[in-house]
Parts: C-alpha cells; sequence; structure tokens
C-alpha cells in the first residue's frame, strides 16, 4: 500500500476533498478516489471524511492508495469486431449469445475475457469482474458497446449516460401492428416483486424514457428503431411489452417461440458519445445480424 501526503493550499480552500486529491494525479479518476475514503482510506488531519468533505488552508491529507487488485479474469482469444479504437476507448460489436462480463454460470467465454486478451489497460472502476466496461448489452442482444481503457475515460463515458449526450439507437422487431409512425414510452422501471429475475413498469420504479419509431410494418409484425433517453436494465423489453407490443423471439417478455430465433430480436444499431480526451463526437453503426435480416426476409416474402 502506497502513503501520500498533500497539504492543503490556499488555492484548494472550500474544494471538495475527492476533487482535491484527484487533481494530485492524472489517473486518479473522482469515482475511484471517492471509492478510497469510503474504504477509509484517506485520512485528513487523522479523522476519517466523508466524500464531500470542504477542504481547508493547511489540512494534511493522509492517503493509503491499495495495491491495484489482480483480474481475475482469464484471458481468452477471440476474434472480436472492433469498431473503433484508441489509448482511451474501444467500440465493439458485441455478438448475440455472448455474455458481457463474467458472473455465477458464466466465467469464462465472455466479452470481458475476450478484451482482457485484446489488450491489458482497461479501466477498473467497475472492479474485477468488469474492467473497461461502461455499460452493458443483454446476452441474446446483439451490438454496439463503448469500453473504457482508463478510470478517465471511464468517468467521462459514465457521465455523458447520466447526462443523456450518448446516442444509443436499438433495431427490434416486435409483435403486432403499430398503428403510429413515432411514440415515446414515459415509464418507470423496477424489479418485479411476483418474479425478481424480472423488470416491469411499477410507480415507484427508475425513470425510464424510450423513443421509438416505426421502419416497416408486416402483417402480425412491426419492425421498429427505438432510440435510449435511458438506459434501465431490459428497459426496451419491458417497455414495448408495457404498450402490448412485445420482442419477437424474447423468451422472459414476449410470447413463446413465435418465430424461429433463440431469444430476442434486438440490435444496439448505433452508438455516438464525445471522446473523453478530444470532445470529438463519435458515431457508430452496426448492420443486423444475418439472423435478424433472414428473419426480415422471411416476413417480406410472406406478405
Amino acid at each position: 500500500m502506497q502513503k501520500v501526503e498533500h497539504i492543503v493550499l490556499e488555492e484548494e480552500k472550500l474544494e471538495r476533498i475527492d476533487k482535491v486529491i484527484s487533481g494530485l494525479h492524472s489517473n486518479w479518476s473522482r469515482t475511484q478516489v471517492q471509492q478510497w475514503i469510503k474504504e477509509g482510506h484517506v485520512l485528513v488531519n487523522q479523522q476519517s471524511v466523508k466524500t464531500n468533505y470542504k477542504c481547508n488552508v493547511n489540512d494534511c491529507i493522509e492517503m493509503h492508495i491499495p495495491e491495484p487488485e489482480l483480474l481475475d479474469v482469464i484471458p481468452e482469444e477471440m476474434n472480436l469486431d472492433i469498431y473503433y479504437e484508441d489509448s482511451d476507448v474501444i467500440v465493439v460489436n458485441k455478438p448475440k449469445g455472448m455474455v458481457v462480463h463474467p458472473a455465477v454460470g458464466h466465467v469464462t467465454g465472455t466479452l470481458v475475457n475476450g478484451l482482457m486478451a485484446h489488450c491489458k489497460d482497461l479501466s477498473g472502476i467497475n472492479g474485477v469482474l468488469r474492467p473497461g466496461i461502461v455499460h452493458r448489452i443483454d446476452k441474446d442482444t446483439s451490438g454496439l458497446l463503448m469500453v473504457a481503457k482508463n478510470d478517465k475515460a471511464h468517468e467521462h463515458l459514465v457521465n455523458q449516460l447520466v447526462e443523456k449526450t450518448v446516442t444509443r439507437k436499438y433495431k427490434a422487431l416486435v409483435h403486432g401492428n403499430i398503428g403510429h409512425d413515432y411514440g415515446t414510452i414515459d415509464a418507470p422501471i423496477g424489479r418485479d416483486q411476483k418474479d425478481r429475475q424480472s423488470m416491469t413498469v411499477v410507480e415507484n420504479g427508475k425513470p425510464a424514457v424510450t423513443h421509438f419509431h416505426v421502419l416497416e410494418r408486416f402483417k402480425d409484425f412491426t419492425f421498429v428503431e427505438c432510440k435510449l433517453e435511458t438506459g434501465r436494465t431490459h428497459q426496451i423489453r419491458v417497455h414495448m411489452k408495457y404498450i402490448g407490443f412485445p420482442l419477437a423471439g424474447d423468451p422472459k417478455y414476449g410470447p413463446k417461440k413465435t418465430l424461429d430465433m433463440d431469444g430476442q430480436a434486438l440490435h444496439a444499431a448505433v452508438l455516438g458519445f464525445e471522446h473523453p480526451s478530444t470532445g470529438e463526437y463519435l458515431e457508430f453503426e452496426a448492420p443486423l445480424p444475418m439472423e435478424f435480416e433472414k428473419q426480415l426476409e422471411k416476413l417480406k416474402d410472406s406478405r
């Protein structure tokens, strides 16, 4: 464990302690510093403080920086579909059927296992099993994800998600024929009390907003584009079920086996964000997976 001391300067007076400390080292993000403070690794004048403590001139800040935790993830060579990469961020097109990060029952074969073999410099904010992971998509949802290669980039990208400035557009095939071309679903999402493995619209849930527009109509299905304003767990799947148009192939929220698909017809097609270092807006688009395209062709042929 590394010990670092700092005496608060006049220009740092009344600044939050997490801001002061993160400014001392380019690799220390405020999120990481806040975690150190909560874990008791930071003292001010020999006393523990909260993350919002306002510093006084000549305060003695004593930091005991823990050694980086060794990643307990097995690197696995994979043919990852990388759309963009630099020293701060990776944009990867995740295939359907792949879990994003290791968890109980999925220790290997995840996107993180592949990323660990692809590059060693991933942010550590989300812990040893989710290095670099800024946001997730479900196992059977395909499409674009942004991955942070350092803590500063991670914090910047997360802030964009919080501020709702990230562009996230999904293509989905839903049951039923949506009569109107455009719509917005504004309904809070929370854990389903009857099924703790599922989410649902609940009065005291977290705010959730999905915008959609119809791309094409078929006899019993509608092909739509959904744009996320928020990013709740299973948001599009829950919202489309809520308005009566559940996703095709969805084993949790839709009718069973109405199409020859393994899992929901949902693809994260467009991802746009501000680069964490340059400030440039970057946007990427991934085409539909072949299985999804074939289903659309079958529906067109049957009209």
